[in-house]
């Protein structure tokens, strides 16, 4: 059956359009005349709403996404003692400790020390929860706070701190990760549901786990409200090599929704644990990791590239200060491939005119510079004119992917798209506004390069309530989403 949605209008215009749909495809655009044939076409009236491209976040870890909501929240904790605080809150007020997805531990996430006053530590985190395994989930995943009991469940007895940074980190985020499938993939059914109620209609999964079996059985049981592609890792490149798996492979049995993604390599740390990987010392750090840490030796990335490359599958690199940036950027010339680099936070003049001249894609979060901004005037004191420099790389020719990084943000492409737009929220000014985008640069780069509709595009449409070329940057942020479609049938609708 075909379907035609009348009366729509396209940002910044104000003039109405049909589209037809058929087979999952836009096949004319303009004004439609009524259909002889009622039983083969449904007719849905946008009543002069905004029609515009299915938006994508091409940069998201949708398990943790999806177990996010059902842990502690400790991002507004201000202070070390405040998080412990929380702890001992919540577990004074639980009658039994949570079991589905944490048995007898709590789990919190969200915590931001780059600017506290106080020191995380495991005593201080002891003192609040007694023999309850407790871990705390930094808000950009790179580094997790345990109590004692928690360092013997996980393996790092005697720990200094607590404070794990880094591979100790990912390795505890794996572990309290592992939950029964079934709870699982029915967190990721309602996850996926609140993606497609923003006008989502797909992600890029960067989950750290092999991605593909958990995609086809979810798919299997009926999930199919989002496109996903989805991402591999240095452990999971023999596998993924020895069955043949390339980058733009759609997989067989799923509807044409599972796509493999890129291989994901990362090579530095974040801002806010002070590891991403600089030209300069961060203020007050001494020792081999004042500059923060190169995660994995510029040899062994190049000769996994290289791997990766020569079986058809498209590197993306996480690289955030602007030395390792740079030695990423290395890596892509000397292999002489193309791919991504994921967040591209700390740039150097002649590493902007690199990424267009080597073809790499910036995927870029453009929250986190709303979340960092006080963090990176700190630490990235006299270079913050380098950070997000999200204009000057679309003015260089590069190709832009926004993102959230979720859950570092929330899956919501709204928020990157007016992060980028206005460079702030609530009532502060905007954080170095030059670097500013403009919104139909925006909507494009969570939109796969679409700004606008077209005969012959896949059917991937959300319906908006107020035109996003002309809102203000609150409206923006809260677009009312009427409508998602995927492939032409609807994954949201309040039509």
């Amino acid at each position: 059956m075909s379907l035609i949605l009348r009366n729509g209008r396209l940002p910044g215009n104000d003039d109405l359009v049909d589209v037809r749909i058929d087979n999952g495809l836009i096949t004319s655009m303009g004004y439609l005349a009524r259909s002889t044939d009622a039983a083969a076409t449904r007719t849905v009236d946008l009543a002069e709403r905004w029609i515009i491209p299915g938006l994508w976040d091409n940069h998201v870890h949708f398990s943790q996404w999806a177990q996010t909501s059902r842990r502690l929240d400790v991002s507004e904790a201000t202070s070390a003692a405040d998080a412990a605080r929380l702890v001992a809150e919540r577990l004074a007020a639980l009658a039994v400790l949570p079991t589905a997805g944490d048995q007898d531990r709590l789990v919190g996430f969200g915590f931001r020390d780059g600017l506290w006053p106080d020191a995380p530590t495991s005593a201080l985190l002891d003192a609040a929860s007694g023999p309850v395994p407790v871990v705390l989930v930094s808000g950009d995943l790179h580094s997790c706070w345990l109590n004692s009991a928690a360092l013997a469940v996980y393996g790092f007895i005697g720990h200094q701190t607590g404070l794990l940074r880094e591979d100790d980190a990912f390795a505890v985020e794996r572990a309290i990760d592992n939950v029964p499938d079934a709870d699982l993939d029915a967190w990721a059914d309602e996850a996926a549901r609140a993606a497609a109620a923003r006008g989502v209609v797909g992600i890029v999964d960067l989950e750290m786990t092999w991605n593909l079996d958990v995609w086809r059985r979810r798919m299997a049981a009926g999930q199919d409200r989002l496109r996903v592609d989805f991402g591999l890792y240095t452990h999971h490149l023999d596998d993924a090599i020895e069955q043949g798996l390339t980058s733009g492979q759609v997989i067989e049995g799923t509807g044409g929704l599972l796509t493999v993604g890129p291989y994901k390599v990362i090579t530095d740390g974040s801002l806010n644990t002070r590891t991403a990987y600089c030209f300069d010392a961060y203020p007050g750090l001494t020792g081999e990791h004042d500059r923060g840490m190169l995660t994995v030796p510029t040899d062994e990335l190049r000769t996994q590239m290289r791997r990766a490359h020569a079986a058809g599958i498209r590197p993306a690199v996480h690289a955030i200060g602007d030395s390792a940036n740079s030695l990423a950027l290395d890596a892509f010339e000397a292999v002489g491939c193309t791919g991504s680099i994921e967040h591209a936070q700390l740039l150097t003049e002649a590493d902007v005119a690199r990424f267009a001249r080597l073809g790499v894609t910036a995927s870029v979060q453009p929250e986190h510079a709303l979340d960092d901004r006080d963090v990176a005037d700190r630490y990235w004191a006299g270079r913050t004119d380098r950070a997000f420099r999200l204009a000057d790389l679309l003015a260089a020719g590069v190709t832009l992917a926004l993102g959230s990084d979720a859950p570092v943000a929330p899956l919501d492409p709204w928020l990157a798209i007016a992060a980028a737009v206005g460079r702030t929220r609530g009532d502060r000014a905007a954080w170095h506004p030059d670097q500013a985008i403009s919104r139909q640069a925006a909507l494009a780069a969570s939109a796969r390069g679409r700004h606008t509709l077209a005969v012959g595009q896949p059917a991937d449409v959300a319906i908006c309530e107020i035109d996003p070329y002309v809102a203000s940057i609150h409206d923006l942020r809260r677009m009312p989403v009427a409508a998602t479609l995927l492939g032409g049938r609807f994954t949201h609708t309040t039509l």
